[in-house]
């Protein structure tokens, strides 16, 4: 945590993303799952003291088989049972496509509790506009819900990174 936080503090990064990873083989749930409670209380209030942010990440099980975290209710239940106020979930659009769909009603319901989102578009983790997502609504949608953070682009483009930037064109104010 100490590394981190200089880390974040030396690149003014007012929240840091903690991947829960993937879930030991034989060690049993109870301890995995008190083990990472524990890390992420002591993660919060080592933060909480720098005025940084946790967040914590759910990841599909397609590209990450034995992910610890696979759907937004997972990462809610946790950050419920870690019960400290400096931890809030990191949404990530693409993941979350793939394990449970609805992207607008889950954000929408749950943003009290999301503090950065992540883009890339279904299938192929492209650039959005290359895939199943409806981008345009999606970022009217989470506008309308109130959203200020930043949205973060985490994808891999289809060609050149900046022949992959036109897709933004019509979002720019």
């Amino acid at each position: 945590m100490g590394k981190a936080i200089e880390y974040a503090k030396a690149l003014k990064c007012p929240q840091v993303n903690c991947l829960a990873g993937l879930t030991p083989a034989g060690v049993p749930a109870d301890k995995v799952r008190k083990t990472l409670v524990s890390n992420l209380r002591f993660a919060a209030a080592a933060l909480e003291k720098e005025g940084i942010r946790l967040l914590v990440e759910a990841l599909n099980d397609k590209d990450v088989p034995g992910f610890y975290l696979v759907r937004t209710a997972d990462v809610l239940s946790l950050i419920k049972e870690v019960g400290h106020a400096n931890v809030y979930v990191q949404y990530d659009v693409y993941h979350m496509q793939i394990m449970e769909g609805n992207l607008t009603k889950t954000i929408q319901a749950n943003l009290d509790k999301i503090a950065h989102i992540q883009i890339a578009d279904n299938p192929g983790r492209s650039e959005p506009g290359t895939g199943e997502i409806n981008y345009p609504y999606l970022f009217k949608a989470i506008d309308a819900a109130g959203y200020k953070g930043w949205i973060g682009c985490e994808y891999k483009p289809a060609a050149m990174t900046e022949d992959g930037l036109g897709w933004i064109q019509p979002f720019r104010r």
